[in-house]
């Protein structure tokens, strides 16, 4: 199983993107037990989930949330210790053009913000090996320009 390990900040003080690295203690969860309606055509054949810093994901598009919604899953996440009952989020992992880590998230918007309230450090996701190219499909003109 894979899990994020901090490396040093760089010098511009903003912290540096997290690297992969082995872990044996890290929990996989099977997603083939989920129904059909809790899972995701991007990310159906990835078995692994990983628990993602929240500080690492970005999220470019504005959530338009339901309330309601965010407390369910809030009440939920809070209720049990079972990975399966809310389904990862998606993330897509590019590399930029200096090898710099960006973890970018379009969906999930609930389920972040209910993580999110609740303080938590890490979400459950899917990592999604993407590139630029893809990330250009969501964000068009406005796709920044990694390093």
């Amino acid at each position: 199983m894979l899990h994020f390990v901090k490396r040093a900040a760089r010098a511009s003080k903003s912290l540096s993107i997290l690297t992969f690295s082995r872990c044996g203690a890290c929990r996989a969860v099977e997603m083939g037990t989920l129904p059909p309606e809790n899972r995701s055509i991007h990310s159906d054949s990835i078995e692994e989930v990983h628990n993602v810093p929240m500080h690492v994901i970005i999220r470019p598009i504005p959530s338009v949330l339901d309330e309601d919604k965010v407390q369910s899953l809030m009440n939920t996440i809070q209720l049990t210790s079972d990975l399966r009952t809310v389904p990862p989020i998606d993330v897509l992992w590019i590399k930029g053009e200096r090898g710099g880590n960006y973890f970018y998230s379009f969906g999930g918007c609930h389920r972040f913000a209910a993580y999110q309230r609740l303080n938590l450090d890490t979400i459950p996701a899917k990592i999604i090996r993407s590139n630029i190219s893809d990330l250009r499909t969501y964000l068009g003109a406005s796709t920044p320009n990694l390093q």
